[in-house]
């Protein structure tokens, strides 16, 4: 029993040792200076003109939301295209189904105007 968990410790011990030293090399090793430039918030070269802090609106977020939604979804069809031929009829109508729902999500976020920019 000790050879089948053996190679597990082995690969426990590294994990825990690549950590640590992924978290406390930099420290150790890099260089600390702090000035004024550093610190300022980075917008790609441009002169930051208001606070970093600045909120966003919520439309932004649900955007993105509905993009990492359908994204996934789609995804989904890729392996069933793959065996098409090994699931047959019931393959089919399953993804049938599938795609219903899909697109009737997608007609109810362009009804809702969630795919608005305004």
């Amino acid at each position: 029993m000790h050879e089948t968990l053996f190679p597990i410790l082995i690969l426990a011990t590294l994990t825990v040792v690549t950590v640590v030293a992924m978290l406390y090399l930099p420290e150790i090793l890099a260089r600390k200076t702090v000035s004024a430039r550093k610190l300022s918030p980075y917008e790609c070269g441009i002169v930051p003109v208001t606070d970093a802090q600045e909120r966003f609106p919520i439309k932004f977020f649900l955007i993105a939301i509905d993009f990492v939604v359908f994204d996934v979804e789609v995804v989904f069809l890729y392996p069933w295209a793959i065996i098409y031929k090994d699931l047959a009829l019931y393959g089919f109508y399953a993804m049938g189904v599938f795609l219903i729902l899909l697109v009737l999500g997608f007609v109810y976020v362009v009804g809702k105007g969630g795919l608005r920019w305004e």
